[in-house]
């Protein structure tokens, strides 16, 4: 249910993962962010709040924390998921990409 939502979140920001604009761990702060600055409404909110701490600094470093082993377990998970989804769409992306797309000399084979 919470990785539900969070993937709706990393799909609503495709096109940035895949220019380069951001990663998928940006986007999972900027998740934990939005759900914890409002007032919980639904259940995935108020586990977000009871479980996930979220500590930043001025230069925008964060640091996503579990408030107990659930809370842990939880991050890790969120944190997999956001890894795994990037590397999905990085595969995606090279699906039809050849040597030569990645070189200065153009190939004669193509």
């Amino acid at each position: 249910m919470i990785l539900s939502e969070f993937s709706k979140y990393l799909q609503q920001h495709n096109q940035d993962l895949m220019t380069g604009k951001t990663t998928a761990a940006k986007l999972l702060c900027e998740w934990i962010r939005l759900v914890i600055y409002k007032n919980p409404k639904n259940n995935v909110d108020k586990i977000v709040h009871r479980e996930i701490m979220l500590a930043e600094n001025k230069s925008g470093d964060f640091l996503i924390v579990g408030k107990s082993e659930s809370g842990r377990v939880l991050v890790n998970a969120l944190n997999n998921f956001a890894l795994s989804y990037e590397n999905y769409i990085m595969s995606k992306w090279l699906s039809d990409k050849k040597p030569h797309h990645f070189t200065n000399y153009p190939d004669k084979n193509n």
